[in-house]
Parts: structure tokens; C-alpha cells; sequence
């Protein structure tokens, strides 16, 4: 069962990303805070639930959240900074957006870096844990997915619709065969195991 709130400060946000791992398009956070009477017996870590619960539950949560923002940080940035800083980075600026500002914040995973003084708490696994985390995960994978989808469209052999540019097998012979495109990330190994090769000639 997800509980509500960690802090016990009702401004309490809870903030998540989305497409660390893959090779290409952005990576993507939200944060949300909650209201004290909020109730969702579906809401869940956005890993644990199909596409079309996640899809459910976006309306319901900005209808039901006191604010909530997202953020795409792109494949430029996350190259010129690393996908860790871009992943924070998009935490941060989707808090900055957030009317009214949060007295406390909550982040999924163990790594985040002080903003404008606000207190937080790094939670591991903590989409899995609070509301608030789960439903910015919610936001995270849904924008990211729709993103994907709609870049899909320019690219279509690489099926991101499908893969949402995760480096499955399908994906990576695609890139093999087309090369990469203005979206991949040119700091991530898009072809380790060819790199691996060409490292042992």
C-alpha cells in the first residue's frame, strides 16, 4: 500500500523521471503534490502498471494534484552535461514550475542536489513506496511515451513507438543499418558490442 506523505508538511512533491537508460530522445521528469484527502487504489510505480493504467490515471491525477509539471531535457544536453545531471536537471526545473511551491520534495532514487534551499529525501524505489513519487512516475512515462510516439513518425525503422528508444535488440540493428539520427544520444554506446569488436582488432 503507497502512503501519502513522508515528511508530514502537506506541500510535500514527489518527483520522478523517465527514459535514463534509453539511447534516444529525452529524458523526461514531473512532480506532483498530492491533496491530504487523495485516494487511488490503482496508482502504482509506472513500471507496475500496463499502458493503459497509466494512461487511466494521467487525467485523474492532474484533475485530482494541487500542481503538477513535467519536463523533457533533450539528447544535447544530456550529451554536453551526462545523464545523470540531465536527469536532476529535469527533476528540478519540473519543481521550479510547480504553483504553489513545495516546503518539501521527495525523489525517487538516491541521487539529487539542493534546490533554492527546500528540504528533500532521496527514497530508493520510492515510486513504489509514496503517492506523490508514483503519480510524477505516471507523468514521466506517459509524456515521454506520447514524445516518442510523435518522433516515431519522422523515424519509423527504428520503432519507437514500440520501444520508446530503449536499446532492445530491434533498436540497435536499426542503428546499425540507418545509423544514428538527430535524437540518439552521441555520448551513449549505441553499439557497444561493435565498439567491443573494433577495441580488439
Amino acid at each position: 500500500m503507497l502512503k501519502l506523505n513522508f515528511s508530514g508538511i502537506s506541500l510535500e512533491c514527489g518527483t520522478d523521471e523517465a527514459g535514463r537508460g534509453c539511447l534516444a530522445g529525452p529524458v523526461t521528469a514531473a512532480a506532483v503534490i498530492l491533496p491530504p484527502n487523495f485516494k487511488n487504489s490503482i496508482l502504482n510505480d509506472s513500471k507496475q502498471l500496463t499502458e493503459k493504467k497509466r494512461e487511466l490515471l494521467r487525467p485523474i491525477i492532474e484533475t485530482d494534484a494541487l500542481t503538477f509539471a513535467f519536463t523533457h531535457v533533450y539528447e544535447e544536453e544530456i550529451d554536453s552535461i551526462n545523464i545523470l545531471n540531465a536527469s536532476i536537471i529535469a527533476m528540478q526545473r519540473s519543481i521550479l514550475k510547480l504553483t504553489p511551491t513545495p516546503e518539501f520534495i521527495i525523489v525517487d532514487g538516491n541521487r539529487f542536489k539542493p534546490l533554492d534551499s527546500i528540504p528533500f529525501e532521496t527514497i530508493i524505489k520510492g515510486d513504489g513506496k509514496f503517492m506523490s513519487i508514483a503519480a510524477a512516475s505516471v507523468l514521466a512515462k506517459t509524456y515521454r511515451d506520447d514524445y516518442m510516439n510523435t518522433i516515431h513518425e519522422e523515424f519509423p525503422m527504428y520503432n519507437w513507438k514500440q520501444n520508446k528508444g530503449y536499446p532492445t535488440r530491434e533498436h540497435r540493428e536499426a542503428i546499425r543499418k540507418y545509423g544514428a539520427t538527430k535524437y540518439h544520444r552521441k555520448s551513449f554506446k549505441l553499439l557497444p558490442d561493435e565498439q567491443t569488436r573494433l577495441n580488439l582488432l
